[in-house]
Order: C-alpha cells, then sequence, then structure tokens
C-alpha cells in the first residue's frame, strides 16, 4: 500500500478530536499492519510489507516489496489530492530475468535506484521471471501540489 493507495488514508482516515486520541489511532492502524506481508494493490501477485509509517511532520511510508516469479505491474499512476507525491525505490534483490522497473519520466534512475513521482509518472514492473525480486520503497508526500 503506498501513500497514493492508501497509508496516509489509513493513518489519516479519521479525524479524531483530541490529539492523544489521533496518536492511538495511528499507532493501533501502524501495529494491524506492520512486519506482515499483504496482497499489493495492483492484483498483480506482488506482495509487500509496511516496515514504518507516519501522518506527521512528513507524511511517509516505507515497505519492503517482494515479487515472486510471474509477478507484474501494469501501467498506472498514483494520484494524490493536494499534495505532491515521491517515491524512492531500492532494488534489494534483482529477479533472474525481467522484474524492470519502466517509468516515463523518473527524477534520478540508476541499475538499483529510482526516484519518481507516482502521481505524475506513469511507471510499471515487466514479468518477473526465474527468481523473486525484492525492492525498498520510501513514499512522502511533500509540499502543495504543483497543478
Amino acid at each position: 500500500m503506498h501513500l497514493a493507495s492508501g497509508t496516509a488514508a489509513t493513518i489519516q482516515h479519521r479525524i479524531p478530536t483530541k490529539p492523544e486520541t489521533a496518536a492511538i489511532s495511528s499507532l493501533l492502524d501502524y501495529v494491524k499492519l506492520a512486519f506482515r506481508w499483504q496482497n499489493g494493490r495492483q492484483g498483480s501477485g506482488y506482495d509487500k510489507m509496511l516496515l514504518l509509517a507516519a501522518p506527521w511532520p512528513v507524511a511517509f511510508d516505507s515497505y519492503l516489496i517482494r515479487y515472486p516469479v510471474g509477478a507484474s505491474i501494469p501501467p498506472h499512476t498514483d494520484p494524490v489530492t493536494g499534495r505532491n507525491h515521491y517515491r524512492l525505490n531500492i532494488i534489494v534483490r534483482r529477479s533472474a530475468g525481467g522484474g524492470e522497473f519502466i517509468c516515463s519520466d523518473p527524477i534520478f534512475s540508476t541499475s538499483r535506484i529510482k526516484l519518481f513521482r507516482p502521481d505524475r509518472c506513469e511507471h510499471s514492473v515487466t514479468e518477473v521471471m526465474g527468481s523473486s525480486r525484492y525492492v525498498l520503497s520510501l513514499g512522502w508526500l511533500w509540499g502543495r501540489n504543483d497543478d
């Protein structure tokens, strides 16, 4: 679950009236989701494990993403209302074949490091072949939307 797909919404889905209630709500949401493999939101075979997330002072999330053989992600964007969404993906383990990250306009890209705007740039992952692929994914919301 990336920020655009719900982490910010998961953490901020309730707007409590008291600050201490907000902290407890966010903490409970985190405990329910953290360090457990969950199905990826694209329904294309990948799994994700929430490592750390917070709504303040900068809304962010971090995931370990596992792409087993046969997994892929179709081209898409991750819209976010009113904020700029950034994501840094670090390829921890490459697959034996496939599993290539495709992005229409990355900010920075090397063979293992991908920095991009998922809210603006269509991105995808080709089908993983031969062995699983693992990615450390860090996302954050910053500033106000450029639109």
